[in-house]
């Protein structure tokens, strides 16, 4: 019996009246960790924006996290994206605040007000990724690694149904890549679902999982062959 978390059938995604995907049919079920991969420009931002709201769904059916992208309206965006965790390349973490207030700062704007709830909340993400103890540090005092686990940490704080990445590895070094999908693969394996943008083919060949391609305007499943 199939879970699905998200579901696109025969959907269009537009950049406002430029056409950069059509006739998308995808399914990602609880628990799966899906690639999404494709040369720079094909659509892949585009695909993850309109899974967060950012563009609106013009054409076709599509529903993430119990929200029917095709009647998502302004005021509930929000809701949407409490049950999602964005994990972005750029980290966007505030540089004038420390590590604990970045993601105190989140919780608030969540609706979160108990003081003590917040702080094991934000204890526990940082757990998760490692970084308990670089809590009072501000990010710039932070490696680009450090940085990543820190973002991946602040989109667990509302224990997401689904957590999108976008080329989450994309402005770190291999080794660095490496550490961080390592974060991620474990975080899958406690039972969040994962959809990475990446284009960094070396860790698709060491941590093979279900993989999605955007080309030609489409988005179709690939399957990666084996050595």
């Amino acid at each position: 019996m199939s879970n699905p978390i998200l579901e696109l059938k025969n959907a269009a995604v537009y950049q406002r009246e430029n056409l950069i995907l059509s006739d998308v049919n995808v399914e990602i079920n609880k628990g799966d960790f899906v690639y999404l991969i494709g040369k720079t420009g094909t659509g892949k931002s585009s695909f993850m924006k309109t899974l967060y709201g950012d563009i609106p769904l013009k054409e076709g059916e599509g529903s993430i996290v119990g929200h029917d992208l095709r009647q998502l309206k302004e005021k509930n965006i929000p809701f949407l994206r409490r049950k999602l965790g964005v994990v972005f390349q750029d980290f966007k973490l505030l540089n004038d605040r420390t590590i604990k207030d970045n993601l105190m700062f989140v919780l608030k704007a969540t609706g979160w007000k108990e003081t003590k709830a917040m702080e094991n909340k934000i204890d526990q993400v940082l757990d998760k990724v490692d970084m308990k103890t670089k809590n009072f540090k501000y990010p710039y005092q932070l490696s680009g690694g450090e940085q990543q686990r820190i973002a991946i940490a602040r989109a667990l704080l509302n224990d997401p149904e689904l957590i999108l990445a976008d080329e989450p590895t994309g402005n770190l070094d291999p080794q660095t890549s490496v550490e961080v999908m390592e974060v991620l693969q474990e975080i899958n394996r406690n039972g969040n679902t994962i959809l990475m943008a990446t284009h960094d083919y070396a860790l698709l060949l060491k941590y093979p999982s279900k993989t999605l391609k955007c080309d030609g305007q489409k988005v179709f499943e690939v399957v990666q062959k084996t050595a």
